[in-house]
């Protein structure tokens, strides 16, 4: 599923290990391992970027930015998908927001519209709650889920933001393995389900999340608290080893006897200056037809 040039957004250039991005008024560069091909633009427009990532090019790892023009402060106005949020310089290299998202989102939202009732939403990993804030603009109730109560923080800071603080969102920082399973034994049920896991992470009070081992275990879940007029149950997977047919197996096996399709593939960015698509994560996305 592919994004190019949005409101707010776009991917200018990508090569040689990097990608050149515009997220609202500033240029940035940060390290890309999948942009493998040359540069199509030339030093100029590289280097008349705003702010540039620096230090260890993997994924997990920490580093700093630089800004070759004027220091910037740490946060920023941002709007995506019809969403003001707030986008952030953090140490690990990422801005608050994944564009290549948005295939997602706009699924959702028309989703929400078709339905014409009431839809719960489940948005797992909910990091700083953009998809959250989406499902809730279009009229959904939501519940996000994350670890980090920086990430909630943050979340509902873009909740306030975008003005829609009125909106019935739950933010809860848990333990996404423990609050699903909480949930199983309540009874709730929900319409959506968005799950978006890291390859490794720690919960509030330790609990560690290895995708590999968890991940079968917390699908199986996700399936048994879908609502009986369920509508998706979506899964995006960034930085691991692994062909996008073995999250589409997965999910599958998963929804085996629940009818629907299962679509799976990449999320992809479209660049501006030569058409390529970069590469950013892996998803697969159960579908009731």
């Amino acid at each position: 599923m592919e994004t190019s040039d949005t409101e707010g957004f776009a991917l200018i250039d990508s090569g040689d290990g990097e990608k050149l991005e515009q997220y609202g008024p500033y240029r940035i560069v940060r390290p890309e391992a999948q942009a493998l091909w040359p540069r199509q633009l030339g030093d100029t427009e590289w280097a008349d970027a705003d702010a540039i990532f620096t230090g260890d090019p993997d994924e997990e790892a920490t580093g700093r930015w630089r800004f070759p023009k004027t220091p910037l402060g740490e946060t920023w106005p941002m709007r995506l998908a019809d969403i003001d949020f707030h986008g952030r310089f953090t140490a690990f290299r990422h801005v608050g927001v994944f564009p290549e998202q948005t295939a997602h989102w706009r699924f959702m939202r028309e989703s929400i519209d078709a339905a014409r009732r009431p839809v719960r939403v489940l948005n797992l990993f909910g990091y700083t709650g953009i998809a959250s804030l989406v499902a809730a603009k279009a009229g959904a109730a939501v519940t996000h889920v994350d670890a980090s109560k920086k990430a909630i923080g943050w979340a509902r800071e873009n909740q306030a933001l975008s003005g829609l603080k009125d909106r019935p969102i739950r933010w809860i920082c848990d333990d996404a393995m423990k609050f699903i399973a909480r949930e199983e034994r309540r009874g709730n049920r929900y319409d959506i389900i968005l799950t978006d896991p890291p390859k490794f992470g720690r919960g509030p009070n330790g609990e560690v999340w290895q995708l590999f081992d968890h991940l079968p275990d917390m699908l199986d879940i996700c399936r048994s608290i879908l609502s009986e007029e369920a509508i998706t149950l979506v899964l995006t997977a960034y930085s691991i080893r692994a062909s996008f047919y073995s999250i589409h197996e997965l999910m599958r096996e998963t929804m085996r006897g629940a009818g629907g399709l299962v679509e799976s593939g990449e999320l992809v960015l479209r660049e501006q200056s030569a058409g390529r698509a970069l590469s950013t994560s892996l998803f697969s996305r159960w579908v009731q037809q």
